[in-house]
């Protein structure tokens, strides 16, 4: 709690309240970005956390800030049946709320003011959310409407100039905290978070209840100023009932906080109080309003309390959106591990000989022939170039049957490796709460529709991009008579053959047909260009290959990525320093 002397700090000054206004428009601000969409543990409650403190924020901090000598509010809160409409009556001295059997009784809030202060609440400057309906003193327990007299919905507030009320203070009668209806009790803690001061009323026979003592801890954790009012107490039961309250708010953080009495009594037939009963509190109220630096201590209290809140409640908002940051980096790296793999194996495949079996290994044979041709290369590798020429001038089996053939196959791996990247990051992301609710009940387990004819025409493109390669190779004179005789479409089976063999080692391989049938593409190939020429066309050819592989599967991965929330990598720092700012603005208050 706040000690004496704390309460008479001076006043801020115009420029220190201006820069507190800034800071807490920034945090304002700030508080409209925080998302929270993944379901994480602490999720829910952060995102109350945020909307509380956005309300906070605009009913009261902020309007506070910006108004400093403004009225204090008084909000008098407690539990059903508790008598807090009959008790705000017997304050100003006749009927001006709702009181009865009927449960809820107050379904909506009045705010009691001082005619000559009506200016301050007119206006949105406290609880903006709630529109303003202007009541008119009537004989009646109820006041009379002026306008929206069938408006009696709860997102509203009703406005009532009396002269009974001092300058200087402002009664608003709440819904109960603990009220029936869920929207009654929202809008109960909201006004609770809007006042300056609570006046918190209680029964001598439900002062230890649950629900309004979470809201008296909370009070107490923000410092606010408290007065207790325990009603109906019954004749004799006054000092042991007092004496137990008392004790309970001391161990809880409210020693402070200001304790009256209310005997069990009779109503009159207005439903009033009997005279004399509220003199106590009327009297404490009235000389609050009528001390200045009495009603600057409980504001900035008050306002001090709210700030220290609100830091801590920013730090715990700032924890929870790194919560989600790294939720979602946990989600995007299991993808694109999945997705990385999957290249991998794609790479790996293309390395081993994989691809030179089956189709691709009978068009190529098809090409080359396999009797004549090796025997030719085996028993004269010397003459090799001379009448490798001739050989291809004939009319061998199409080379695109060859190129057709690396088509299928090489498809056929990548969306076999996609579909198998998609059931694993499916499943990754279903072991997760958050990666499940993301997915929903959404199937992105294999591949998207388009996959194969994606990667069908990013193996084409790799493919004329290969023979773009040799043009460009063999552009001089000499090199390109070798390479029109045997044919662009001849040399570009050969490279992509090559491309599938040299890294495998294949060369020491050649007792497999298939290491056997590479050899013929390399040599032809080092009969064209030269040795170094066919190594580095065969690295660019494979790293061109690598990257459409790995762009097409980054193109299927987005299909997840997508789904996760957009990155605002800063707000959790930026949050995080504002909460400091806030701590120290709290401490200087």
């Amino acid at each position: 709690m706040t000690s004496h002397n704390e309460h008479h700090r001076p006043a801020q000054t115009a420029p220190q309240a201006a820069a507190a206004v800034t800071l807490l428009e920034e945090v304002r601000d700030g508080l409209d970005d925080v998302a929270l969409p993944l379901a994480l543990p602490r999720a829910e409650q952060a995102r109350r956390e945020t909307s509380a403190a956005r309300a906070q924020l605009d009913d009261y901090v902020l309007p506070r800030y910006r108004s400093l000598d403004a009225p204090l509010l008084a909000v008098v809160g407690g539990s059903t049946g508790a008598g807090k409409s009959t008790l705000v009556n017997g304050l100003v001295g006749h009927p001006v709320t709702r009181a009865g059997a009927i449960r809820p009784t107050t379904r909506q809030p009045i705010l009691l003011h001082n005619p000559a202060e009506a200016g301050w609440f007119e206006g949105q400057r406290v609880l903006p959310g709630l529109s303003r309906i202007r009541g008119t003193l009537a004989a009646s327990p109820v006041p009379t409407v002026r306008t929206g007299a069938a408006n009696t919905a709860i997102d509203s507030l009703v406005l009532l100039a009396d002269p009974a009320v001092p300058a200087g203070i402002a009664l608003l009668d709440a819904p109960d905290v603990d009220s029936i209806s869920d929207q009654n009790r929202l809008l109960a803690g909201q006004l609770l978070a809007a006042a300056d001061l609570w006046v918190f009323v209680t029964t001598a026979n439900r002062y230890a209840d649950a629900v309004p003592w979470k809201l008296l801890l909370d009070a107490a954790s923000r410092d606010i100023t408290v007065a207790v009012v325990l009603d109906r107490v019954p004749q004799g039961a006054e000092a042991e009932v007092s004496q137990d309250l008392r004790g309970l708010l001391d161990r809880e953080g409210l020693p402070a906080s200001r304790l009256f009495v209310i005997q069990e009594t009779v109503l009159d037939q207005g439903g009033m109080l009997p005279a004399g009963t509220v003199d106590e509190l009327r009297g404490w109220l009235s000389s609050l309003a009528a001390d200045a630096a009495g009603r600057a201590d409980v504001a900035r209290r008050t306002l001090n309390g709210a700030v220290r809140a609100l830091a801590q409640r920013i730090t715990d908002i700032a924890d929870a959106v790194r919560e989600q940051e790294r939720a979602a980096v946990r989600l995007e790296a299991d993808a694109v591990a999945a997705y990385g793999d999957a290249a991998t194996r794609i790479l790996d495949a293309t390395r081993d000989g994989a691809l030179l079996r089956g189709e691709v290994l009978a068009r190529w044979q098809d090409f080359v022939g396999t009797g004549e041709f090796f025997r030719t290369l085996e028993q004269n590798v010397g003459r090799f170039r001379d009448r490798l020429g001739a050989f291809f001038r004939g009319e061998p089996a199409p080379a695109v049957r060859v190129e057709a053939a690396i088509e299928t196959g090489l498809q056929a791996v990548i969306v076999d490796e996609a579909a198998n990247a998609a059931d694993d990051t499916d499943r990754r992301w279903r072991s997760d709460p958050a990666g499940r609710q993301l997915l929903g009940l959404d199937d992105l387990s294999g591949t998207t529709p388009d996959f194969a004819d994606r990667a069908a025409a990013e193996i084409r493109a790799w493919q004329e991009a290969l023979m773009e390669l040799i043009r460009t190779e063999g552009q001089g004179k000499r090199t390109q008579a070798r390479w029109l005789s045997f044919g662009i479409n001849g040399l570009g089976a050969s490279l992509m053959i090559v491309v599938f063999s040299m890294t495998a080692g294949l060369t020491g391989l050649e007792i497999g047909v298939a290491g056997g049938t590479a050899v013929v593409g390399q040599r032809l190939l080092e009969a064209v260009f030269g040795e170094d020429a066919v190594r580095r066309m065969a690295d660019k050819a494979r790293e061109d290959l690598a990257a459409r592989c790995q762009q097409l599967l980054e193109d299927e991965q987005q299909k997840f990525l997508q789904r996760l929330p957009d990155e605002n990598s800063e707000l959790a720092q930026r949050l995080a320093a504002q909460a400091g700012e806030l701590a120290r603005l709290a401490e200087k208050a």
